[in-house]
């Protein structure tokens, strides 16, 4: 099952199918993953979380409604929201072709970034993960 999903490397992964990852700027880039956008189908609305928001790991960051359901989106690590995809207000469909790339959801400053990552998996661990659903 894990081959019909894009798993990349260097990511870091959540339970409920959040990305993250470390920017050069020290800021954290974060998305839903390949699973949960085709889980989804067809993206056509997302709420992006509010600019300089502080969210705790695993809290509600803003939610992404597709034509099957409206899944409520999880921050994977804790800071403050530094820049938002505003490009997704106009382009959801952005999720489903590029979760990775140009479907990004928002940018955080991490304030306690390696305790986080340290509870998110790595790709070999996400896979394994996938594979028990």
């Amino acid at each position: 099952m894990t081959d019909e999903y894009k798993i990349e490397e260097g990511l870091y992964y959540t339970k409920e199918h959040e990305w993250a990852k470390k920017l050069g700027d020290g800021n954290v880039a974060v998305g839903v993953d390949d699973y949960a956008q085709s889980q989804l189908h067809e993206i056509v609305y997302v709420e992006l979380p509010e600019m300089d928001a502080e969210v705790a790991q695993g809290e509600a960051l803003g939610a992404v409604e597709s034509v099957k359901a409206v899944s409520d989106m999880y921050a994977p690590v804790g800071g403050k929201v530094v820049e938002v995809n505003e490009e997704l207000l106009d382009s959801p469909e952005l999720i489903n072709d590029d979760p990775y790339g140009e479907g990004w959801i928002a940018k955080i400053e991490p304030s306690g970034l390696e305790a986080d990552l340290a509870k998110l998996m790595d790709a070999e661990k996400y896979k394994a993960f996938l594979a028990t659903l």
